[in-house]
């Protein structure tokens, strides 16, 4: 699998990403999530001007090789958050589920980012969400270890209808992983 940033004539190909990665949700009671906007161009734009955009793609071979990398399978959106790497988004289009290309993504965010912890907000109770993002190294953080940007984005979210369902905060500190 390839990571890099995406080109900009791959943006839209995202936006189809998140919108095909939403639809699991209204198996959930989650339709509002399942018919969420994705991030809009301009958002996704600026996201991979600023060098915080990732995309994964398949490793080409043969005649593909020739032609580049392909259509994204799946991206990640970061940005700086109180000196953490914030993981704003992160898709994988159903069809190349269970690949582990959201943890090659999250680890190649962890790897651009230096020796800046990962931190993300979630769903709680979502089996691709936080029971996942525990499975890779990351830990729920308590109400007292939110940085003022942390509090910022869940207020946001609020707004949002986001706390609808029980949300986190999540950490991964750089380092080994057991």
């Amino acid at each position: 699998m390839l990571i890099h940033a995406p080109s900009p004539a791959e943006l839209p190909a995202l936006r189809s990403i998140e919108l095909a990665a939403g639809t699991a949700f209204r198996g959930l009671g989650m339709a509002t999530i399942a018919d969420a906007e994705p991030p809009s161009l301009a958002q996704l734009t600026e996201s991979q001007r600023a060098g915080r955009a990732l995309a994964a793609y398949e490793e080409p071979c043969g005649a593909a090789a020739a032609e580049g990398t392909g259509a994204p399978l799946g991206f990640l959106l970061w940005e700086p958050v109180d000196g953490c790497t914030h993981i704003e988004q992160v898709s994988v289009h159903p069809q190349h589920a269970h690949r582990r290309i959201g943890q090659a993504l999250i680890d190649r965010a962890e790897q651009d980012g230096g020796s800046a912890p990962l931190t993300l907000t979630t769903f709680a109770e979502v089996p691709w969400n936080a029971p996942y993002y525990a499975r890779i190294g990351f830990r729920t953080l308590t109400d007292a270890e939110l940085t003022p940007g942390l509090r910022e984005i869940r207020a946001h979210e609020a707004t949002l209808g986001l706390d609808h369902w029980p949300r986190v905060c999540m950490r991964r500190d750089p380092g080994p992983r057991t």
